[in-house]
Formats: C-alpha cells, structure tokens, sequence
C-alpha cells in the first residue's frame, strides 16, 4: 500500500501531468464560478480530449477539473448569493448575509479553508477505505436508503428555526414538486398539466439558482445599494480574511464531523452532494452553541458547508472504483473515463494498476490546494466587486442566473422554473419561511419514492425489521428529539427577561 501511495506521488509529480493537470483546475475554476454548468456538464464536454493519454495524465486533467468546481462554487455563493454549484447552495445561508455585514473576507477565508481541509480528509478516506467498502456498501439496500433519506428530511426541518411547523409545511411543498412528471411504477402523468416539459420533472438546478441566488439578487436591485454593508469601522478589509481562516481552526472538530458526513453521503450512489451538505449543515445548527444565528452569518454553518462540499467527492469515488457503481452524475461520466483510459474498475484499480489509484488520491488534495491558493489571491478584487452599487452588478448577475438555468436541459422553460423559484425565495425571505427545507424535501422527494417502492416490492412490510433500518430509526427519533429541545433553548434566549417588581415603600 505504501508503495503505490508513493509511486502515484511520483506519477502525479511528472511535469507533463502536472501541466496536464493545471489545465483542468484552470478550466474547473472558471466553469465553478458560472452557476448551473457544474463539474459533470464540464466532464463530459472535456471527455474526448482524453483519448490517447496515459492514465494517470488522463485523470489529471478529469479529476483536476472536477474536484475543484466544488470549491469556486462557493466563491459566488458567498459573495453574490448565487450558488455556483447545486452543492454550494448551503454556502449561501450564512456566508452571503456575512457579505453583506462587510465581513466577505472572513466569510472567503473560513470557507476556502474548510474546503482545503474537507478535501484532504475526503482523500485520506478515498486511501484508507478503498479497499474495505465493498461489504458496507453490500449491506445496504432499499430499505437502508430510504430510511437514509427520511433521515435527511428530519435533519433538514430542524433548520427552520423555532418555528418546526414552517418546516414541515415546506418540506410536505418539497415533496409535492418532486412528484411532478410521469409515475415510474405505473407510467401516469403527475401534476404535468399537459406540458411535455414537465414529464422528466422539475430540473433541480433551476429551482436551486433561482431559490437562492435569483431571490438574493431580486433583493439587491430594490435596495439599490451595493452587496456589502459594513457594520463597523474595519470590517469590510481583507483581514478578515485571517480572521475566517482562523474560525477553521477553532472548529476543527465540525470540520472533521462535517466532512465526515460529506464522505459517508458521497459514497452511497444516488444520493448525491446537495443531500450530504444540507445533513452536515443541519447537524452543524443541531450542535451549535447559537442555532438561532444560523441563515444570518453563523460562520459554523459556513464552515460546515465548506467542508462537506469537498470531502463527498473523495467519497463518491470509493464505490466507482471499488465497484463501477458511480456516487454521483459526475463519477458516471468518470466512468467513461475509465473505459476511454483502458481501465476496468474493481479488481483491477484495486491490486495490479493500485498505483493509479492512489494518484487519484494525489490529484484531489494537490488541485484542490492549488484552486484555494488562486482563490485567496483573488480575494481583494472580488472584494472589490461586493462594494459596487446594485445597478452595476445586477446585469451581469441576471445574465449568470439566466445562463446558469438555461444550460441545466437548454430549455427556456427552465428559465422560466428560475424566475419562479426566485419569487418563492422573495417571499420566504419576505415573510420569513426557510427555504432549506423545501429544497432538500425536491432532493431526496425522487429518492425516498423509488427506495420505498423497492423495499416494499422486494421485501414486504419486513424491511422496516431490518437491524440497520431500525438503527437509522433510532437516530431519526433521537434528531426530532434534540431538534425540539434545540429549537426550544433558543427561543427561551430570545424572550426577554421579566422587569422585576419595583419596590412599594413603606
């Protein structure tokens, strides 16, 4: 094992597949910035130039691309409210209203660096798991999936707040959104009414730009000032920067849970990263000493968001190469790859061509390295731009919002879902409804449908006896539970103080 670590060290540090691989993290980080195009749209377009390169060169430039979308992703996110990626949307809840205090430097540095730190520890997990996965990954079926994903539905309602009731009302909203197009069971349209469009559903990245980043930018143009609003003398200066890296390290131990998160959800296939960074940002609101702060700058939450968005990439690839089973659309298209380069996934990357393998591991933690050190350098003029007046940005930053939709199927009607998901952002924001919920509930609505109709075709009303099932039963139980008594605290510390008594004299 040592051995291939250092021999895929040695392969990765050949100059040829270094340049090979600072192409594809130049390209990944332009393509994370624009919203909706995402790492499997750029993996496939980028696919063909693979043909006649070596293996290790040929995820250089795939992998190096990939892996690093996730963390330019956040860098719109956190500055404009447009999610860059679908995964980077938890980004938005705490590091854009940290913007707008003036505190985007802080909010970049904590971000960028729990990404460093969540993709290093995703890449140890890639190393140390790869070989043995295969039985846990065996062991669950559908009925441990969809128990999974009512598990992320209960994380996911306790980040409405105090108020639980507002969560499940979006969640049920959510769920409803997800069963629009045709019943996979029994082929009858659902909530279509008549539109072609509708048949395959609504398109996830539409409902993600517009929900967060169309409703942000709406805000910004009636307010007609610009994004950052220092909130004291000194905030808005780049050393805050210091400051944000700091907060990583003083919450190290939710850096380590919530990339954990991010690599366990990485490596079950289908479920994808939006689910595993909601679950770590939902759990990181369960365990923070100030829950009530979460969605107006908590730099917990941001922190988890950043960490867990990089650490799934290092664990969707653990069943693709264990297996051939891929996490996610972006390892399906690595897939390919793998066919392209001459490689069968299984045995073969796991005992005769393992030093290919563990260059993989490489190439995830020196791109995502280079891609945080080009962001950090970048800082001062994107800071920059958080100080420009609304009527400046807002033209480029509709034109994002539009191209960021249109590319999803290009479909106009997608723009139009877009505009209508910003307006329900306006008006959760507006009346103060969480828009968390309702986004995941669409998520893991498909999900939980087809992982409930197989368990039941296949085992009956028995999988609920299922000692994993029953498990995972518990902890949803004891997540309602905590969420309660969680929600309940913090209100109690909201609620002012009775005056006492003032004294009668005598």
């Amino acid at each position: 094992m040592l051995e291939a670590i250092s021999n895929g060290l040695t392969e990765v540090l050949q100059p040829a597949t270094l340049a090979i691989m600072l192409l594809g993290i130049l390209i990944g980080f332009l393509v994370g910035i624009l919203p909706g195009l995402g790492g499997a749209v750029t993996l496939a377009i980028m696919l063909p130039f693979t043909f006649g390169m070596e293996p290790v060169q040929g995820f250089a430039f795939l992998l190096g691309m990939w892996v690093v979308t996730s963390t330019t992703g956040d860098l719109t996110s956190v500055l404009f409210g447009v999610p860059g990626e679908a995964t980077s949307a938890a980004a938005v809840m705490d590091g854009y209203p940290l913007t707008k205090k003036g505190q985007g430097g802080r909010a970049l540095g904590a971000v960028l660096t729990s990404s460093a730190m969540g993709a290093i520890f995703g890449a140890v997990v890639l190393a140390l798991s790869i070989t043995l996965i295969r039985p846990v990954v065996l062991a669950l079926g559908a009925p441990e999936f969809f128990a999974l994903t009512i598990l992320g539905l209960t994380f996911v309602i306790t980040l409405a707040g105090k108020n639980l009731i507002k969560g499940f009302i979006m969640v049920s909203i959510g769920l409803l959104v997800a069963l629009v197009g045709v019943d996979p069971q029994v082929g009858v349209e659902r909530f279509t009414f008549g539109q072609l469009y509708l048949w395959d559903g609504i398109n996830l990245i539409p409902i993600v730009v517009g929900l967060f980043g169309g409703a942000e930018v709406l805000q910004l143009m009636l307010s007609k000032s610009s994004i950052a609003q220092p909130s004291g003398p000194g905030q808005n200066k780049l050393h805050g920067t210091g400051q944000g890296v700091l907060d990583v390290f003083r919450h190290w131990s939710l850096v380590l849970r919530s990339a954990g998160i991010g690599a366990l959800i990485g490596m079950l296939p289908g479920l994808g990263g939006s689910v595993a960074q909601w679950m770590a940002y939902g759990h990181a609101r369960q365990t923070s000493k100030s829950p009530e702060q979460f969605g107006k700058g908590a730099i917990d939450g941001l922190i988890a968001a950043g960490a867990t968005n990089n650490a799934k990439d290092g664990g969707s690839l653990i069943p693709t190469i264990a297996f051939g089973i891929p996490g996610g659309a972006a390892t399906a298209v690595l897939l390919g790859g793998f066919m392209i380069l001459g490689l069968t996934p299984g045995k073969e990357m796991l005992t005769t061509r393992l030093d290919v393998t563990m260059s993989m591991v490489w190439i995830a933690i020196i791109s995502n390295l280079v891609a945080v050190g080009i962001a950090l350098l970048f800082i001062r003029p994107l800071m920059k731009l958080t100080r420009l007046q609304g009527p400046v940005l807002i033209p480029a930053l509709v034109l994002l919002l539009v191209i960021g939709s249109y590319t999803a199927t290009n479909s106009f009607a997608d723009v139009l879902v877009m505009i209508a998901a910003s307006a329900l952002g306006v008006v959760c924001l507006r009346w103060d409804w969480p828009r968390v919920p309702f986004l995941l509930a669409v998520v893991l609505g498909g999900f939980a449908e087809t992982y409930l109709n197989l368990a039941t075709s296949m085992f009956g009303t028995s999988w609920v006896t299922r000692p994993i099932v029953l498990g995972l039963g518990v902890i949803i139980l004891a997540s309602i539970v905590y969420g309660i008594r969680t929600n309940r605290r913090a209100a109690s510390r909201l609620e002012p103080e009775p005056s006492s008594p003032a004294r009668t004299s005598k």
